[in-house]
């Protein structure tokens, strides 16, 4: 099935035209405004750690404009390899800086605008290098905003940006505004949310997603410089809906997404033409109490086996993804927490049966559930399935740490070992279990403007590693990595 982009333009024009008023009562989303904020730390602002510098508190600065400034470097080892073709360990120390500015031109409209300088060191020709790591000097956001009360409804709020934007929706599963990995995924469209007055918000979306350059090993290894591009050959869009007053204290978010891909002239792919309707239900922590988390995703549609030219059979694709956790809260010093998990991501049943099972992750975060990715990067939400466990404390307001443990078999075991793998036994006589994983994590808020992280992952194979036909059957492996951020 082809991509036809007169329906998916004027699908993007209904979408826009859906009447607010229509939508059922009550929904929330975890951030209010989907635009990126000037850089504060995802897990605690720390006001009173002195001393504290922003360029907005500066006083240099014009009413009508904002600027951001972040800079990370992480230095990070892999000593094995367990990626088909490789032998050895591997090293890299990532760079990335990011400045935002914004200028208010009244107060409903506002541009925002977004740099992103993502680089790699010390790596070589056998660094698992994708434009994951790498994009030198890039425009990540260049949008307008329009911000709107008492649209549709009295004391309502609505976002409406156009341009080129990041996202983050929901748990992140299927789309993020990457924080662990070097680079961040960039879309170029229109982004609405609206806000009832009883907090009721709802959220479309219709994009083109942008292509990283350059994308081959040579020019990443060298950090070359090359303007990224999007494409009408390649399209995404969504619903996103989120209902905060379920019974039992239940949340819930009912969404639905679209890609529709083609082959470019200078960029190959799988042709995929998927819809990915999905739903999740939570109960946020709250100590001394049980909370729990479930999400399910169904995702069907047409893709293609591999990106290769020659290759123009479109398979029949039907794949699920679920993720089930309980957690408890301590009332307790240190404010002790553990959470039980379980994930399911299909794979391909049958390799020559005509169709694909594969669970595709489309533009997701993958280290909340999975552990680190950049050189790593073993896990990905695709063929794999296993319990896992985490256990976290805060010994002191400034500091968090947590231990999280997984083990993991393939959903299917002639199916391929999704992520950077590249190991796979059609016959399946290599079995299914991967083995485990163990990740502890620490961050320290040293100064307001500065975090100090580092995190150890230990991997340990399974019999799959150590049967599978092209495993370099390196053994177990260790990455570990630290990082300094400041952010002004």
């Amino acid at each position: 099935m082809r991509c036809n982009k007169r329906k998916i333009w004027w699908l993007a024009f209904l979408l826009l035209l859906i009447p607010a008023t229509s939508l059922a009562k009550h929904s929330e989303f975890e951030d209010n405004d989907p635009s990126p904020k000037p850089y504060v730390y995802k897990d605690k602002v720390i006001a009173d750690t002195k001393p504290r510098f922003t360029f907005n508190e500066s006083g240099v600065l014009p009413g009508w404009l904002s600027l951001a400034v972040q800079h990370r470097t992480r230095y990070e080892t892999l000593n094995s390899q367990f990626r088909s073709g490789t032998t050895g360990s591997d090293q890299a120390l990532s760079l990335r800086t990011l400045a935002q500015a914004t200028v208010r031109l009244h107060p409903s409209f506002k541009i925002q605008l977004e740099l992103q300088d993502s680089r790699a060191e010390l790596a070589d020709t056998g660094t698992a290098m994708t434009s994951s790591i790498v994009n030198a000097a890039e425009l990540l956001e260049a949008n307008l905003q329009w911000l709107a009360k008492g649209l549709f409804q009295e004391d309502s709020r609505s976002l409406l940006r156009g341009g080129r934007l990041t996202m983050d929706i929901g748990k992140r599963r299927l789309v993020s505004r990457n924080r662990f990995r070097n680079t961040i995924n960039a879309f170029t469209g229109v982004d609405w949310i609206w806000t009832a007055n009883d907090g009721n918000q709802i959220r479309m979306f219709f994009t083109l997603p942008v292509t990283r350059l350059p994308f081959d090993r040579a020019s990443l290894l060298e950090n070359k410089v090359k303007f990224d591009k999007e494409t009408t050959d390649r399209i995404f869009w969504g619903i996103f809906h989120a209902n905060p007053y379920l019974p039992w204290g239940t949340k819930g978010e009912f969404y639905i997404f679209g890609l529709h891909e083609d082959d470019a002239p200078d960029f190959l792919t799988r042709n995929r033409q998927l819809y990915t309707p999905g739903f999740r239900l939570y109960r946020p922590p709250q100590k001394s109490r049980i909370d729990y988390e479930w999400e399910s995703i169904l995702q069907f549609g047409t893709s293609r086996a591999t990106t290769v030219a020659t290759d123009t059979r479109d398979l029949d694709h039907f794949a699920h993804f679920h993720h089930a956790e309980v957690g408890y809260s301590f009332s307790a010093p240190w404010s002790p927490r553990l959470v039980l998990a379980y994930d399911y991501a299909s794979g391909d049943a049958d390799p020559n049966d005509g169709s694909q099972g594969r669970f595709d992750p489309l533009f997701g975060a993958t280290v909340f559930d999975y552990g680190p990715t950049s050189i790593h990067r073993p896990f990905i939400r695709s063929n794999i399935t296993g319990p896992g466990v985490i256990f976290s404390i805060h010994p002191h307001r400034l500091v968090s740490t947590y231990i999280h443990y997984r083990a993991f078999w393939l959903a299917s075991k002639r199916d391929i070992w999704a992520g950077n793998s590249g190991l796979q036994d059609p016959s399946g006589s290599s079995g299914s279990f991967l083995g485990q994983q163990w990740f502890v994590r620490a961050k320290w808020q040293v100064l307001a403007n500065m975090r100090l992280e580092g995190g150890v992952a230990y991997r340990i194979d399974g019999d799959f590693q150590k049967t599978a036909p092209n495993s370099p059957r390196g053994g177990n492996t260790i990455y570990s990595y630290i990082q300094t951020t400041f952010s002004f």
